[in-house]
């Protein structure tokens, strides 16, 4: 029996039944060639069947487009398009990415499933810009390409909040960087929350690089807080690391000052009572008036408890007087806090003076000192001291209770001191035990050593063992002279006069001394030699004085010299031997020592 279907129906039910596997091949076949930038399609079709078929064709391509992320992106994000085929529909699409302006496009992913959509790490590319598109293919094996959207990949952006302080106060201006961040143009706010807590507010915001702002603290509850800077581009954020434990305190410190009592005299403790809720003292200082201008009397930075204290010498600080106290506080934020003033408290200290009545200079046995004093108060002692001259190590002479103050400087014996050059000053302690010291008296020679003489010489003039014009006898003491105990008023400076020879009997030898002027107290000179027989000779004569430092040690130097002959000529050479006189004086007024003094070298033809 015969099909009463038509025939053409049948080959279009072979046809259709061909066709999905020929569709597969030939979207495979567009899509690769979508790889590769092409657009086109067409549609072929054989058949063993000589039958004709009647079929509708699809030569409408697809329609695309595909959807930027985001302007900035960063890690992984999500590209999508969206693509539709009224006629075969849609077979799949590739979504691609390149470089920004270049034709080196990489596919991220081929889809046949709607939403056409595909993940890109973006971690895996280098920061900048990059061009999107998507090609869509269709059944039928047409395909089309989408316009390009652009995004720049910005995954190395970072933030960095600078600490804008650990106490905050007042206006508080912060600083974000942000490196790495070429190709886009962020915004930056930063954020707060309370420390230990993730509830991040707005503090204050910035447009433009150098990223910084400003924010009035006083908005803001006292308290700790944690900062942080989050930078945005576009829906893109990247945030800075915390900043940590900023304490904001717009509260001032309380504090109070402690009564000082009165009358202050001496070394005095002030106190006061300070506290603060949030950053904590910073310091606390006392200070002073005396009715105008308050001075700062003194400054405490630490205290283990809310109590604050410093010791002044109100002496040295606070002339005598009535004066009013007060305390100023301020914390670590800079807030401060003045107490209220204690008023009318007195200072009253002993105010004295004491001068030391300089001695000599030149001090020998026992030497009186004496202390001019003044005070407003009661004065308990003056000790009187002395020193090595320049070592200001002191030691105690001896000390008076009364006035007028007085002390015995015993300068020689068991009880003495040394001879040599000292400094001395006094003393004096008032009754609230503050001392007030003299002016020092300066270099006062101690000395308690007699004079003595050295030695004798003479030089010859004129004709060798006479006496006579030109001649010199130079006499050397041990040290230097008060040269007018060895004639009365004189300098020094060349005085006449005579010298006389003695004669003598039974060949003992002539002995010089000074006749004229009258008093010269040089000693005598026996001559060890007969230069006149019987009767007394004189010779005419001029005097001087000088000072000469033999091995460190300042020596007086008389020297006589003859203006005049006298006497006889002798031929034998002599020693001569000098008696000093106990009548001159040193400086000290020590008597020279009377021992003889022979004149030094070998025996000489004297004059």
């Amino acid at each position: 029996m015969s099909s009463t279907t038509p025939r053409h129906r049948q080959v279009a039910a072979r046809k259709t039944s061909r066709l999905p596997l020929a569709l597969a091949a030939l979207v495979a076949v567009v899509a690769a060639v979508a790889l590769t930038g092409s657009s086109s399609a067409s549609f072929v079709s054989t058949s063993a069947s000589t039958g004709t078929v009647s079929a509708a064709a699809d030569w409408t391509p697809p329609t695309v487009a595909v959807s930027a992320p985001a302007s900035i992106v960063k890690g992984i994000v999500t590209v999508t398009a969206t693509a539709s085929d009224a006629d075969s529909g849609v077979a799949g699409v590739n979504i691609q990415r390149a470089a920004a302006g270049s034709s080196d496009w990489t596919s991220l992913c081929i889809t046949n499933t709607s939403p056409f959509s595909c993940s890109w790490d973006t971690t895996q590319v280098a920061d900048g810009a990059y061009d999107l598109r998507a090609i869509a293919v269709d059944r039928a094996a047409n395909s089309t390409t989408s316009a390009v959207v652009r995004t720049t990949v910005a995954n190395n952006v970072t933030v960095v909040l600078a600490r804008p302080g650990d106490v905050l106060s007042g206006t508080a201006t912060t600083t974000t960087t942000v490196t790495g961040a070429a190709g886009i143009t962020p915004t930056v706010r930063v954020e707060y929350a309370p420390t230990a807590t993730t509830t991040w507010t707005t503090l204050c915001t910035a447009a433009t690089s150098p990223f910084t702002c400003s924010v009035n603290t006083a908005n803001l509850p006292n308290g700790t807080y944690d900062l942080r800077s989050v930078a945005v581009s576009g829906s893109t954020t990247y945030t800075s690391a915390v900043v940590s434990r900023v304490v904001v305190d717009n509260l001032a410190p309380t504090v109070t000052m402690t009564d000082p009592g009165t009358a202050l005299k001496g070394t005095k403790t002030f106190t006061a009572t300070a506290a603060d809720t949030h950053s904590g003292i910073a310091k606390v200082v006392i200070q002073s008036s005396t009715g105008g201008t308050w001075s700062d009397l003194c400054t405490i930075t630490s205290s283990a408890t809310t109590s604050y204290s410093c010791s002044v010498d109100t002496g040295a600080q606070l002339p005598n007087g009535t004066y009013s106290f007060r305390a100023q506080a301020t914390d670590r934020a800079g807030n401060a806090t003045t107490s209220a003033a204690i008023t009318g408290r007195v200072v009253q200290n002993t105010v004295s003076t004491v001068v030391l009545n300089a001695p000599s200079t030149y001090l020998r046995g026992t030497v009186p000192l004496t202390a001019t004093t003044t005070t407003n108060g009661t004065i308990s002692s003056v000790r009187f001291q002395r020193s090595p001259a320049g070592a200001g190590t002191w030691t105690d002479i001896c000390t008076d209770t009364t006035s007028p103050y007085t002390c015995s400087f015993t300068t020689n014996g068991t009880a003495g001191v040394a001879d040599g050059t000292y400094d001395l000053r006094a003393v004096l302690t008032d009754s609230d035990g503050r001392t007030t010291t003299s002016t020092v008296v300066t270099n006062r020679i101690v000395d308690n050593t007699a004079a003595r003489g050295v030695d004798v010489q003479t030089t010859n003039g004129g004709t060798a063992g006479r006496i006579d014009a030109g001649d010199t006898m130079v006499f050397t003491f041990s040290e230097q002279m008060d040269l007018s105990s060895i004639y009365a008023g004189w300098s020094g400076s060349a005085t006449l006069g005579t010298v006389r020879v003695r004669g003598a009997l039974s060949g003992a030898s002539n002995v010089l001394d000074v006749t004229a002027p009258s008093n010269v107290r040089l000693g005598t000179v026996d001559l060890i030699e007969n230069f006149s027989l019987l009767f007394d000779n004189t010779a005419d004569m001029s005097m001087t004085a000088s000072t000469v430092t033999v091995d460190g040690v300042a020596r007086t130097v008389v020297t006589i010299k003859v203006l005049s002959a006298s006497g006889y000529q002798v031929s034998s050479p002599a020693t001569m031997v000098w008696t000093p006189s106990a009548a001159a004086l040193d400086l000290a007024g020590n008597p020279t020592s009377t021992a003889t003094v022979s004149e030094s070298g070998q025996p000489d033809l004297d004059f």
